[in-house]
């Protein structure tokens, strides 16, 4: 085995590079029985098995390196099997790889034969003659471009290309005179030339020479003379030095470029996402990706998930104050607008089964419906919607902001954030669950499917934990706009008219003595000719339906609201087709304290067409 230059205290374990082009049979069994060897030596790295040879980059215990050298020397062909060392004080690969390929180099060119013809191999220390001598020649560097940035000898030429199979195609651009010039080609290892050498010499080059062993050889026994820079080399060292010694070059984890010591210093690196070469200003990334996810948007909501006929399900977990009650009078409560004609349907087609979860997750039983027994807390029953096809919705969604905590998003109407109702598909959540699979969305606050505006989600739970009490707790500050019926006498006033919690009229709340603290702050933006007056809303509560409701009960409801309408009138609560004229209430901007940086952010979605005058500001 080849002698080092490493340094006796340079670390504990033993790298090496090796590869020998010969003719190689029974692939498949001395893959299996490398890979069986490799796992119990405790060897980390990848060697490339085929019928032209074997390219290998080991590393482990000593010890270990040579019974492995040992064991490969015993197969035919690979007697004389030598490699390239070096000590690190860590292991640089993650696993061991043991791989069957066409090529053990790729080069894509038939009629290269290394095992039977290569270019002349010339001794390290014959270079280093030549060039203190000053001798006419063409150092070419047949290496990959990010490659040479890291090091290459003085004068050296580089091919200029990014992968081996990019070869031939650079040897073609070099100038017809350099044929006649000795050429003295290198690589990391000298595998390279092996083909490379071959090629030039058949494209007409007269004097072709290989540098033995490559550069890694060089240093070994020459060392830097003539030579500047580290070497790259494929591993997590990403390169070493003419000492052989691990150098300062890192690597970008995006790009994969090499990076210099004032290239890691630099402002625009940022390990693990990006360095100078491949850095983007965060809001140029932020528009790449984003347009990416409303393209994955289209796609998904293109058909409608909901308007493709399935079988509904829904769940209904008994509680401790309905035990004792029959499904019936549970179902009377959860759904006054259905009869109990229509429940006692749904359980004699067994549409509505009881469902037991047994300890083994992966059984569960379904049972008939027994109508008059009494229930106990706990129980689960399950309802069955076959040929379920939703409403249709609005899916002109636009993320305003995304980053690996949050997303924000300018919600269309009539949408419903989540399922409900009659919907369950076709529901923002559900939309954008499709976009950021296998991510689980977590709604930070709620908007009426018929308001538009800024929807803000979490992307994990640890996000959604410090995000949701800031709406919770009133910290979160919203502003909307408002197109109401009627013009209000004062341009700023306020409304705190408690809010009931029960329901009315199809879903409804009212106004009630008793009920939940409610504040409402306005600001009249504009009074209009046709009788409309444009509002600016803050609600410092968040009750439901609170903005709607207070507006209609000091006489100025919302204009397109389905439910709280002019004249006092409360109708059945409905999310309104995509073809009818919209609600005009807009979600237009939030303010809240950022979970990750802790700083004050706000996000503004663009004001509708029916506040334009908003929109021209």
């Amino acid at each position: 085995m080849n002698t080092t230059t490493a340094l006796p205290d340079a670390g504990p374990v033993l790298n090496i590079s090796s590869y020998l082009f010969a003719s190689l049979s029974d692939l498949k069994p001395l893959r299996d029985s490398l890979r069986r060897l490799c796992r119990r030596l405790d060897l980390r790295g990848t060697i490339l098995l085929s019928t032209e040879g074997i390219n290998l980059f080991v590393a482990g215990p000593a010890e270990s390196i040579e019974k492995l050298l040992v064991a490969l020397r015993k197969v035919p062909g690979l007697e004389k099997l030598e490699a390239k060392e070096s000590f690190t004080s860590y292991q640089p690969f993650r696993r061991m790889l043991v791989k069957i390929k066409k090529e053990i180099i790729a080069f894509g060119i038939d009629g290269i034969e290394p095992a039977t013809r290569t270019a002349p191999k010339l001794p390290p220390q014959q270079l280093k003659q030549w060039l203190d001598e000053g001798k006419p020649l063409m150092l070419y560097d047949v290496r990959n471009d990010y490659e040479v940035k890291v090091g290459t000898f003085t004068n050296a030429v580089p091919a200029g290309i990014d992968t081996f199979r990019d070869f031939p195609e650079a040897v073609a651009n070099l100038p017809e005179e350099s044929k006649q010039t000795p050429v003295v080609m290198f690589c990391t290892g000298g595998i390279r030339c092996e083909k490379a050498g071959p090629f030039m010499q058949k494209a007409g080059f007269q004097e072709v020479y290989q540098l033995e062993g490559g550069i890694l050889k060089y240093f070994e026994l020459v060392g830097g003379d003539h030579y500047q820079g580290d070497c790259f080399v494929f591993d997590q060292r990403v390169a070493v030095d003419p000492r052989l010694q691990e150098s300062a070059v890192a690597q970008c984890f995006v790009c994969q470029t090499p990076l210099t010591t004032e290239e890691q210093n630099s402002p625009l690196y940022v390990p693990g996402e990006s360095c100078p070469h491949c850095f983007k200003s965060a809001q140029e990334a932020m528009t790449s990706v984003i347009a990416k996810r409303h393209a994955k948007l289209k796609e998904v909501t293109s058909p409608l998930p909901g308007s493709i006929p399935y079988t509904n399900t829904r769940r209904i977990y008994v509680s401790s104050e309905q035990k004792g009650k029959t499904i019936y009078e549970v179902m009377a409560e959860k759904v006054p607008a259905a009869s109990q004609g229509f429940w006692e349907k749904m359980v004699r087609e067994r549409l509505m089964v009881e469902i037991i979860e047994h300890q083994d997750e992966r059984l569960v039983e379904y049972r008939a419906v027994d109508p008059n027994a009494p229930l106990e807390a706990g129980q689960l029953f399950e309802q069955r919607y076959p040929g379920t096809i939703e409403p249709d919705v609005s899916t002109d969604i636009q993320i305003l902001y995304e980053d690996t905590g949050l997303i924000v998003v300018s919600k269309p109407a009539p949408l419903p954030m989540h399922p409900c109702g009659r919907f369950n598909k076709n529901s923002l959540v559900n939309f954008l669950e499709r976009v950021y699979h296998p991510q689980k969305l977590r709604i930070a606050h709620r908007l009426d499917a018929n308001t538009t505006g800024v929807a803000v989600l979490s992307r994990t739970s640890a996000v959604a934990r410090q995000v949701q009490p800031q709406f919770e707790q009133g910290k979160v500050e919203k502003r909307y706009l408002a197109l109401v019926h009627g013009h209000p006498t004062e341009n700023e006033f306020i409304c705190e008219e408690p809010i009931g919690t029960s329901r009315v009229t199809g879903g409804g709340r009212r106004v009630e003595e008793g009920g939940q603290p409610a504040r409402t702050d306005f600001i009249v933006r504009e009074r209009l000719d046709n009788g409309t007056a444009l509002m600016e809303v803050s609600p410092k509560t968040g009750r439901t339906n609170q903005i709607r409701l207070h507006l209609w009960h000091l006489g100025f409801p919302i204009v397109g609201d389905p439910m709280y309408q002019q004249n006092n009138v409360m109708q059945q609560k409905q999310t309104l087709g995509v073809e009818e004229p919209p609600m005009c209430l807009h979600a237009w901007e939030v303010r809240f304290r950022h979970p990750q940086t802790t700083e004050m952010v706000t996000f503004q979605a663009p004001a509708p067409s029916w506040a334009e005058s908003v929109s021209a500001e």
